[in-house]
């Protein structure tokens, strides 16, 4: 069984396109017109062995806010179709990566409850052309479209380009993790019998 989702989502602010395989093997296509959110997808690819293709036209002109944060809501839909009734996966992971000076950590559940605890402040106001302040709306908007209960924090770090790195490195570990199937597991892993 492979787990893919295809969304597309268009808005007077974005046209979005996005195809996740969480069973893939890290490939990734990614152009947002944002040179350093490219980077950050493709490490969240490559590190979560995710096969993930995303297209996105945003009015840049503006900022880059629409840009990235409706990427993470198609990104969070794209999450909760391919992972489907959630029968048989771990529904919990976490991971404390580090990348030189830089500490993230990031734990997650699949839960279908929304939530962000998002722990975590820059030195610098931009790396490369992203606005770092975008990086939270970034992971608000996964965790509300995909339903997830994320939590993300800096532990230690000082240089900016290392901190977000890392935080996108800890947060496809942890999701690698959680979307995993676990055998033991008969249905799903609830003791309410669903998620």
């Amino acid at each position: 069984m492979t787990r893919t989702a295809s969304i597309h989502r268009t808005t007077k602010e974005t046209d979005i396109s996005v195809t996740l395989n969480l069973d893939g093997a890290g490939e990734a296509g990614i152009s947002t017109g944002i040179g350093f959110f490219d980077h950050m997808l493709e490490g969240f690819a490559r590190h979560g062995f995710f096969d993930l293709k995303c297209r996105v036209k945003g009015d840049l002109q503006v900022d880059g806010h629409h840009t990235v944060e409706d990427t993470g809501i198609v990104l969070g839909q794209a999450i909760a179709k391919a992972v489907g009734d959630k029968k048989g996966i771990r529904r919990y992971g976490y991971f404390i990566l580090p990348m030189d000076d830089a500490l993230a950590l990031c734990a997650a559940d699949l839960c279908g409850r929304p939530w962000l605890n998002f722990q975590c402040s820059f030195p610098a106001e931009r790396a490369g052309g992203l606005d770092t302040e975008l990086v939270r709306e970034f992971f608000y908007a996964v965790s509300y479209s995909a339903g997830m209960n994320l939590h993300l924090k800096i532990l230690d770090g000082q240089n900016t380009h290392h901190m977000i790195e890392a935080l996108f490195k800890a947060f496809a570990k942890a999701l690698d993790q959680a979307v995993g199937m676990e055998p033991r597991i008969e249905g799903v892993l609830s003791t309410k019998g669903s998620l």
